[in-house]
């Protein structure tokens, strides 16, 4: 679609619970994807590629095939980058707080990296540790296939804390051919044929300056995508069933909690669903931690969530690699946003023991079971039963107890993995394309391995 007929990526994730005339606004962009065929597409009756790519840095070799300034590749059990003598010193004007201070810097770019099939979009991701007075900046520089080049556009600026920087995304980026929208890079028309066709991330670490303290950077990558028009998907064939025990978190129990944070817990699914997937994998938080809650409210945690993934420039918690980076900043978990291309690629992950985050736009009349429509909304995959049918942990339901639901199998495959719909109004809108985040362990068991790198995750 044209940029003038984008919808605003903050409508993305905002959970409508009430009905499905909720649903009538604005459409997810970020989950849009509405490219004509890539040029050198394979011809009908071959084996079509694969839509989606995901790449990303993570090895100590990685790290050191990266242009550096200032920065330097840490081995180990977990290997990083880090700074070690910076680069120089920078002047950031918080646009949130106003505050301008000097800090010092180091850079890290990766080398070119060609996507197997050009993408009409690109989301990056990654995992990090940034003790107080540290911050990374995260962007993205493209190459058109027309052999142009992008700007280099900013895909966030964040830190774990609240206390140094407001973590933020970036809006008003674009070249006329591509734009930013929040957190996704996104081709004005991909109609044109116009695609990405390689990339580079670079980082930027930050500190206080005077000091020794650094950013320690474990994974950059990103996920480019062209996933085809369509309002409807071939039926996938069910698999194995099993049922993950993933903790149940209910978003509505927050309703009118911390509105600083996206108006309450109305609008936390994305934070509620990262925080069950966190604590299945172990991931806890101190009474410290948790001190600043109300300690009336219920599940403090999930406020915690809604804290440390608040964009402060969407102004919501729905930011995909804020999720993902505030899922490794506990012990030894990973973090990253994909696309996945069916729920056999699902039933895949549950069978290795791994949950997934799915994104999602429907009417209340497209989900059996559900009770309401929206124009964005995370869920939990936790599993499949004996037909099939998907058992998920559903943030937007009434109490804890009431969250695990089992919804069929041919409805959500469709509502999920479209990239068009009709919304309330009759009017054409986007949906996800198969978006989902993955949480899993830093060190991997070899069903676990396997299980990512048949879904693209290495």
């Amino acid at each position: 679609m044209s940029r003038a007929e984008q919808p605003s990526r903050r409508s993305v994730l905002a959970v409508a619970v009430a009905a499905a005339a909720m649903a009538s606004g604005a459409a997810p962009v970020a989950a849009a994807a509405t490219a004509a065929p890539a040029a050198g597409a394979k011809s009908a009756g071959a084996a079509p590629a694969r839509p989606v790519e995901y790449r990303a840095w993570t090895t100590y070799t990685d790290w050191r095939a990266g242009t550096t300034r200032g920065t330097h590749a840490v081995a180990g059990a977990r290997p990083g980058l880090e700074i070690e003598k910076p680069a120089g010193t920078t002047d950031y004007t918080d646009p949130h707080t106003g505050t301008t201070a000097t800090w010092e810097y180091g850079t890290w770019t990766s080398p070119a990296h060609r996507l197997s099939v050009p993408a009409t979009e690109a989301v990056a991701s990654w995992n990090a540790h940034t003790p107080a007075g540290t911050w990374i900046q995260v962007e993205l520089r493209g190459t058109y296939s027309d052999g142009t080049d992008t700007p280099w556009y900013v895909m966030g600026r964040w830190a774990a804390g609240d206390q140094d920087i407001k973590r933020t995304s970036v809006d008003g980026q674009s070249d006329g051919r591509s734009t930013i929208w929040t957190d996704t890079f996104s081709l004005d028309a991909p109609a044109s044929g116009l695609r990405l066709a390689s990339y580079r991330l670079r980082l930027t670490l930050h500190r206080r300056p005077g000091t020794r303290l650094t950013p320690t950077v474990w994974r950059i990558g990103a996920m480019g995508s062209d996933v085809p028009d369509r309002f409807t998907i071939p039926a996938s064939t069910p698999g194995a069933a099993r049922e993950l025990a993933v903790p149940r978190y209910s978003q509505s129990i927050h309703s009118g909690q911390y509105p600083e944070y996206d108006n309450g817990g109305e609008a936390w699914c994305s934070p509620t669903s990262s925080q069950m997937i966190i604590e299945y994998w172990g991931g806890r938080l101190t009474p410290g931690q948790l001190s600043w809650v109300d300690p009336s409210y219920a599940d403090p945690q999930v406020c915690n969530a809604a804290r440390y993934t608040y964009d402060h420039q969407y102004e919501g918690c729905g930011n995909w690699p804020f999720n993902a980076a505030y899922a490794a900043t506990f012990k030894d978990l990973q973090g990253v946003v994909t696309r996945l291309g069916s729920l056999t690629d699902l039933e895949t992950l549950i069978a290795a023991g791994i949950p997934a985050i799915t994104s999602q736009s429907f009417l209340n009349t497209e989900l059996t079971g559900a009770g309401y429509g929206t124009n964005g909304h995370l869920m939990t995959v936790i599993g499949f039963t004996a037909d099939g049918d998907v058992i998920a942990n559903d943030p937007a339901s009434p109490s804890d107890s009431a969250v695990r639901r089992v919804y069929r199998r041919r409805e959500f495959e469709n509502i999920w993995l479209r990239t068009k719909r009709y919304n309330a109004s009759g009017k054409v809108a986007s949906g996800s394309g198969g978006i989902c985040y993955l949480y899993f362990p830093a060190h991997l068991t070899g069903p676990q391995r396997k299980a990512l790198a048949a879904v693209g995750v290495s």
